[in-house]
């Protein structure tokens, strides 16, 4: 009888999580490191210790999910007004995205510039969008979910946007002939989202 305990195919501790810092100051590519044996492996996603260290938010009060069933769907660019302004940590548990952050920071040197993360159920990679951010993806794949841990709560009154491709932001999506919602399509650029 095995009481479950240790062996050669236990699963330590997971490993330490990586943050990278992003091109645009305050976000970060998180890789959970993983603890890996013939069974598959573990990894940590959050520890609010570390996460404190990092000088990073650790109070998500909300999580939510976005199930995506084309290939080519952009949601985005979208963001919270002052008073609601969110902290994010994305990733994308089902399929793969093109994951995108711009900087809305009024006075901030990268102010209006984006970065791009290409996220998936295999790489594992998170995206910590820090206040101050707007967020979209495109799909890169059919059936993709992304996942959301937020806070503040999500609230529709604050809700704002820009346009996916605004011609000042000069995003590269990668898949051509995107996927919208009408009020997507609909949103001001940069310069009218102010």
């Amino acid at each position: 009888m095995s009481s479950g305990v240790g062996g050669a195919g236990a699963i330590r501790a997971a490993e330490a999580m990586t943050f990278e810092p992003l091109s645009l100051p305050g976000a970060y590519c998180i890789r959970p490191g993983r603890s890996v044996d013939d069974r598959g492996f573990f990894a940590r996603r959050f520890c609010a210790e570390t996460f404190a260290r990092h000088g990073l938010e650790t109070d998500f009060v909300q999580r939510s999910i976005s199930f995506n069933n084309r290939r080519g769907t952009i949601r985005g660019l979208h963001f919270q007004a002052p008073a609601a302004v969110e902290t994010k940590i994305v990733r994308c548990t089902r399929g793969a995205a093109f994951d995108v952050i711009v900087d809305l920071r009024a006075g901030c040197p990268t102010y209006g510039r984006w970065h791009g993360e290409e996220i998936t159920a295999d790489n594992h990679l998170m995206v910590y969008v820090p206040k101050g951010f707007a967020h979209g993806f495109q799909t890169l794949s059919d059936a993709t979910e992304i996942d959301y841990e937020i806070t503040p709560e999500y609230r529709p009154e604050a809700a704002r946007g820009i346009r996916f491709d605004d011609p000042t932001l000069a995003i590269a999506w990668p898949l051509p002939n995107p996927i919208l919602s009408q009020r997507d399509v609909a949103l001001p650029t940069l310069e009218g989202a102010r």
